[in-house]
């Protein structure tokens, strides 16, 4: 499932191939992925509009068009979207050969070639002028004292205090099980049973992660990610690795470390 890593490469693929091209239509006949929209509602906002800016906070993606004057674009990846530009994909993994009922909305451009959202499951989205006033600040790029103030509270887990996008936008279940690896913390633990140190050890494990991911190509490339299974064992000391349901979620963590 594509995460904050997964969706700033996209976001950098748009900005590096797609801004400064006008649109001359738009596929948004998909009412499913484009609700509420309806049909032709997208194609007549966007038509002749010029994509400027690409943008993100979190796992939320958004295009502005026309210098900010013109519509938002919001677009979102759901559990297994891709954004292709011109037959370009952001990620090394192989995509398979196209097929045309896996691309939910195409932004087809003058000077030819287009961006695509190709989604074999159907759960992406595009929308206009998206709500993202809800979200929390990018786990990417958020401060110390914010961190400390946002994720160190509540009696919630600690997974799932972070896992939680109006504190904390971005990170999704793989990152958070790698953050927290690399970090020594327990997912188990109360979030405000953390101290200062822990905290800071995690933002900054976090954004290592992050900047890993996005580096090599996604969450999948974690260090602890190839052994969250059953009968696991962390890469760092050998000990088993633990799985149980947090917030929902199937969640591996080192039995002897992250205590």
């Amino acid at each position: 499932m594509p995460e904050l890593p997964e969706v700033e490469r996209a976001r950098a693929l748009i900005a590096e191939r797609a801004l400064g091209r006008r649109i001359a239509t738009v596929d948004d006949t998909d009412a499913y992925v484009t609700r509420p929209h309806g049909p032709g509602e997208i194609s007549a906002a966007l038509t002749g509009r010029e994509l400027t800016a690409a943008k993100r906070r979190g796992k939320s993606m958004w295009i502005e068009t026309d210098g900010g004057e013109g519509p938002i674009l919001g677009l979102h990846l759901g559990m297994a979207g891709h954004i292709i530009v011109d037959g370009h994909a952001p990620s090394e993994r192989k995509l398979g050969p196209p097929k045309p009922v896996w691309d939910r909305f195409t932004v087809e451009f003058e000077d030819g070639g287009a961006l695509v959202l190709r989604d074999s499951r159907r759960l992406g989205r595009a929308i206009l002028d998206p709500r993202i006033d809800r979200l929390g600040p990018d786990a990417a790029e958020i401060s110390r004292d914010d961190f400390r103030a946002r994720v160190g509270r509540g009696t919630a887990p600690l997974k799932t205090r972070i896992m939680d996008q109006t504190v904390l936008a971005g990170v999704g279940n793989l990152l958070a099980d790698e953050a927290l690896w690399q970090a020594e913390l327990s997912p188990l633990r109360e979030a405000s049973s953390l101290d200062e140190e822990e905290l800071d050890r995690l933002r900054v494990r976090l954004r290592a992660a992050i900047r890993s991911a996005i580096a090599l190509g996604g969450v999948h490339t974690g260090e602890f990610i190839e052994h969250r299974k059953r009968d696991g064992h962390c890469p760092r000391c050998g000990a088993a690795v633990r799985r149980a349901t947090v917030g929902g979620r199937t969640t591996f963590w080192c039995a002897k470390e992250q205590v």
